[in-house]
């Protein structure tokens, strides 16, 4: 069977069964990650995006070396700071403008000199910083942590449902409503990715972790990715590479109700999503082809910051930016926009 992973996926545009629409990137993809510093413009498409970042906003390169960097999250207030992964590099990376940039933690997860072949991806990914610890998606252990920031001391939740190791999680959100984790499973830690011998579940989804630390499936869906949810904790919103963006409508238990395609990559020409966030007002911040696409509740994609280096996930901070993981560096812009915080 023919497979995609993430970065074929990311290149090409495959999404929804595309090509780069009309429309799309104004960079060609032969022009992403060159090496040279992230650069990039604001695409204003809507008025309603000059209540959310100016159209002359510049994204300012920060630090590179970086292997894969991903799952970026602001920990404390304006002058707080940002923890990022370096997936491959087995590492977080902790980040203050003006101070600089260091390694926060290694091994970010798979731990041994060596990790095994068929492993892809070792160290952590996605990341979500909490008052009572950061959230950790450990791709290379394959489950969920909770890392204290002081000690470092790591945490399990869960590695396992029903006796089944995890694919390799990936990305994660905290509902407004009752404080549970959302994230998501797909297989892109893995070396062979669905193919992978390593796996023992035979689906790819969305699961639950409650404040009691009780553990459900919420979907199954066919390549999960990024995940957010809605302001009310009424729509969980993630990336299927397979079809787009989805929008899960939520019950009062916290269950899915209805399922239906928020960005359709073949009528919006965005493609090839990955980590995204929700906005105070509901707002998708969400990476794509060639930059950052921001979308309304409503699904109208109001603009787009478009940049010559792929976009792996984003981060609203409370020092008034927006931070990119674009591949091997890291990059920011102002915004006005400020993010739905649920700690």
């Amino acid at each position: 069977m023919l497979t995609f992973t993430r970065r074929d996926i990311l290149a090409t545009g495959l999404a929804g069964g595309i090509g780069v629409a009309a429309g799309g990137p104004i960079f060609a993809q032969e022009d992403l990650d060159t090496g040279a510093p992230v650069a990039g413009k604001v695409e204003r498409l809507d008025p309603a995006l000059d209540a959310l970042i100016d159209a002359d906003a510049v994204v300012e390169p920060l630090t590179g070396g970086l292997i894969w960097c991903e799952g970026p999250t602001w920990v404390g207030g304006k002058d707080g700071y940002l923890l990022y992964s370096d997936v491959i590099g087995n590492r977080i990376h902790r980040l203050k403008v003006g101070t600089g940039d260091m390694i926060w933690l290694q091994p970010s997860g798979y731990v041994g000199a060596l990790f095994p072949n068929s492993i892809k991806e070792p160290g952590s990914n996605g990341l979500y910083a909490t008052r009572r610890g950061l959230l950790l998606a450990d791709s290379g252990n394959r489950g969920l942590f909770r890392v204290d920031y002081k000690t470092k001391r790591r945490t399990l939740l869960h590695d396992r449902f029903e006796g089944k190791r995890f694919n390799s999680p990936n990305d994660m959100c905290i509902s407004p409503r009752d404080g549970s984790i959302y994230f998501t499973d797909p297989a892109y830690g893995l070396k062979d990715t669905l193919e992978s011998s390593l796996r023992e579940l035979d689906f790819t989804g969305i699961f639950r972790v409650k404040t009691d630390n009780s553990l459900s499936l919420v979907a199954k869906v066919d390549v999960p990715n990024g995940i957010g949810i809605s302001p009310d904790g009424t729509v969980l919103y993630c990336t299927d590479v397979s079809r787009g963006w989805l929008a899960h409508r939520l019950d009062s238990d916290g269950s899915v109700a209805e399922t239906r395609i928020f960005i359709d990559p073949a009528a919006t020409g965005i493609t090839a999503g990955d980590g995204l966030k929700i906005d105070s007002h509901g707002n998708m911040w969400t990476s794509m082809l060639g930059g950052i696409a921001i979308v309304s509740p409503a699904g109208r994609v109001l603009g787009k910051i478009v940049t010559n280096s792929i976009v792996s996930n984003c981060e609203l901070a409370a020092d008034g930016y927006l931070y990119m993981s674009c591949n091997h560096q890291m990059a920011r812009i102002r915004v006005k926009a400020q993010k739905l915080v649920v700690a």
